[in-house]
């Protein structure tokens, strides 16, 4: 009986965790919309998916609306976007995008990461080869024929639609445009109806690296310290 409330305090504490992170990733995404188009979600579409995003994960909506105050202050804070590139052991690229406001401590502590796990940090640039910018939007499939979806949604740039699974193991439609194709894509599943669970640009990995278990082990000891920096607002690698 102890042992398995101890393990369901554990996950509960890892949820909490990890909600956390994300809630202030997208505050400051939040932030930066503001600071770039303004604090009108109607005009603003980078606030608008931000703040759709917020929903998805049920961010709570005083959370999100601070958030759009704070940020339309003049005092606030500014966040510059630094993108930082790698090797984790074992030959997997790895790419971070950050957010800071104090670019010293941010580039520290991601050397420190690469330094204390066997990796090395990069120059800006050199995995261009390995990954590409992609539009990517999620969205629960429910009875839809996803084959009929295809053909509209080629006049709005798609490259590829597929399903995957949540954490939870439940079926999810992930479409892909081009990195220029955002704003055309969003409006066309707009004028569909179609609820967007999360619409973000992510960096695809063109290839893919195979390690053994205990390889991976030490890859995913580096991407674990990278997520759990306030500083980092996403980590890819293309880990197969």
């Amino acid at each position: 009986m102890g042992r398995a409330f101890e393990f369901r305090k554990e996950r509960k504490f890892k949820r909490w965790a990890k909600m956390a992170v994300q809630f202030t990733r997208l505050g400051k995404e939040i932030a930066m919309a503001v600071k770039a188009g303004g604090p009108n979600i109607e005009t603003n579409a980078r606030l608008r998916t931000a703040v759709h995003n917020a929903k998805a994960v049920n961010m709570p909506k005083d959370r999100v609306e601070a958030a759009i105050k704070r940020a339309s202050s003049k005092e606030d804070k500014d966040y510059e976007e630094i993108v930082y590139e790698g090797y984790a052991p074992h030959g997997v690229a790895v790419l971070i995008e950050t957010a800071t406001d104090n670019t010293n401590r941010t580039v520290a502590n991601v050397r420190s990461y690469f330094n204390k796990t066997g990796g090395t940090l990069g120059k800006t640039g050199s995995l261009d080869f390995v990954f590409n910018r992609k539009s990517v939007f999620r969205f629960e499939p429910a009875d839809m024929d996803l084959e009929e979806l295809e053909l509209e949604l080629i006049d709005a740039g798609l490259e590829d639609l597929y399903i995957e699974s949540d954490e939870e193991g439940n079926d999810i439609g992930v479409i892909h445009t081009s990195f220029e194709d955002f704003g055309k894509m969003q409006k066309a599943l707009e004028d569909k109806g179609i609820e967007v669970k999360s619409a973000k640009l992510e960096r695809v990995a063109l290839s893919t690296t195979e390690l053994s278990e205990e390889q991976a082990a030490d890859v995913l000891k580096l991407i674990d310290k990278l997520e759990e920096d306030d500083d980092v607002q996403a980590v890819y690698y293309n880990l197969a």
